[in-house]
Formats: structure tokens, C-alpha cells, sequence
């Protein structure tokens, strides 16, 4: 059975190359099969042709609009904002799914 609106969650995040690195900003309303699909290189696009696979944060909205307007407000700023908001909640950049999966190591590697 579905998650009813009430208790529905949308998440916006950041994955990084490294720390540092190359930035992807991103919404879903499923954050694990997302970030699945990002470190298994399931979908084609930015984050498998950079290798952009570290979670380094994320956020969660009970409300699709609001998740939609945050995720392109962190587009829109600078990179050393996104960089400052990054270190505040994960200064050592490690990755936030690290322990979410058992991935094969080949999945993992860049292509």
C-alpha cells in the first residue's frame, strides 16, 4: 500500500565526485532506489558520465512543491554556498549511503 500525502516524504540532495568535486543537486520522492541508481550507474546521464556517486547531503519535505523549489534554488547558487552548506552538515564529506547497500565493487567503479 502506498504512503499516504500525510506521511509522504521528497528529499533534495547533493552527490559529489569527491570531496570537493563535481556537484549533482537532485529531488526524488525515493531517495534509496535514486541513489541506487546513481552508484550503479543504472540511468545514463551527468552523475554516470562524472562518476558523481557520493551522497554528501540531503534534506527531506513533506511537500512536493516545496522539495521541487529547494532543489532549484541550491542550482542556483554559487558553488562555494553549496560547498559551505555541504561542510556545515558533513565537513569530512563521507558518503551518507555508504552503508545503505552490499554493491558489488565493479558497480562502483567509474566506467
Amino acid at each position: 500500500m502506498p504512503a499516504s500525502p500525510a506521511h509522504r516524504r521528497y528529499w533534495v540532495y547533493i552527490l559529489a565526485s569527491k570531496p570537493s568535486g563535481t556537484l549533482y543537486i537532485g529531488a526524488t520522492n525515493s531517495l534509496k532506489r535514486r541513489i541506487w541508481e546513481h552508484k550503479t550507474g543504472a540511468i545514463a546521464g551527468f552523475t554516470k558520465q562524472y562518476s558523481v556517486k557520493t551522497l554528501v547531503y540531503l534534506e527531506s519535505h513533506r511537500n512536493v512543491t516545496d522539495a521541487i523549489q529547494r532543489e532549484k534554488a541550491l542550482k542556483g547558487w554559487l558553488r562555494a554556498r553549496k560547498v559551505d552548506l555541504i561542510r556545515q552538515e558533513n565537513p569530512l564529506w563521507q558518503d551518507l549511503a555508504a552503508d545503505w547497500y552490499q554493491l558489488p565493487m565493479d558497480s562502483l567503479r567509474s566506467e
